[in-house]
């Protein structure tokens, strides 16, 4: 018996031999994809995150806490240092390491160094009075380095576009040190500006604080020295301290009216 094709030429015709073994062909299995992540709370976590995170967020929180440390300034007045005096529980070094830490604060806080300096003068006396202003101004300058440089350096530096700008930028971060040292010497630079252009530059740490220890001790030594001699106005050591105060401040202002037009040319 032919299994291929009938004897008369009919047409062929699958054996059942043949027909059970095509059914017995594995069928191809389907590779099973997983499914795309959708909006879990892992995924929203992550998104929170990087809006958290970002440079305007972090922006927004640095200027929220300075205004927060700005009205704490306003609410507890610390000013008042200067006609009531230090709280008489505290006295000698312990009480100097505590105005020094008070200090550093307040500076980030925007209050006006030369009052604490005067502050540091009348309540420990020249001396004590001049470590704990300079150890205050080092701890308030490196504590609003790090805040400007943490939170706002990464928002703030696509905005320099100007020449002033520009140049600014480009004289802290090649020459940080002496550009620094300038800056605390020459006394018609706010202190909290000087701290917050020098933390969205490429400045470093170390030439920041070192140039800030330094160039801060004529100046704070002058405004300890009149505090300390204020109770006699017509003392050597009061009148010397007010022209430590007077002349470079005077020298400052003519220095910048002489070089307005060199800035405005670069």
């Amino acid at each position: 018996m032919l299994d291929a094709t009938t004897r008369s030429g009919g047409t062929a015709t699958a054996s059942p031999r043949a027909a059970a073994t095509e059914l017995l062909v594995p069928a191809p299995v389907p590779v099973l994809l997983p499914p795309p992540p959708g909006p879990g709370p892992a995924g929203v976590g992550a998104r929170c995150t990087r809006v958290l995170l970002s440079p305007w967020s972090r922006l927004s929180l640095l200027v929220a806490l300075l205004a927060a440390a700005a009205s704490s300034v306003l609410l507890f007045e610390p000013q008042k240092l200067l006609a009531d005096g230090w709280p008489p529980q505290l006295g000698g070094a312990t009480a100097a390491l505590v105005f020094a830490v008070a200090y550093g604060l307040c500076t980030v806080a925007f209050v006006p160094r030369p009052l604490l300096n005067l502050a540091a003068g009348a309540l420990f006396g020249w001396q004590l009075g001049l470590g704990a202003a300079l150890g205050g101004t080092v701890l308030g300058a490196g504590v609003a380095f790090g805040l400007g440089r943490l939170l706002g350096q990464d928002a703030l530096r696509p905005l320099l576009r100007g020449r002033l700008l520009r140049a600014a930028d480009g004289q802290l971060s090649r020459h940080g040190l002496r550009s620094m040292l300038a800056a605390r010497l020459f006394p018609g630079v706010p202190f909290w500006a000087a701290n917050y252009c020098a933390a969205v530059s490429r400045m470093g740490w170390l030439p920041f604080l070192v140039a800030t220890a330094l160039g801060s001790v004529p100046n704070t030594a002058a405004y300890v020295v009149a505090g300390a001699s204020a109770s006699s106005p017509t003392s050597p050591g009061f009148l010397i301290a007010l022209a430590g105060i007077t002349v470079p401040a005077l020298a400052g202002t003519v220095v910048a009216w002489r070089k307005r037009h060199h800035l405005r040319r670069r």
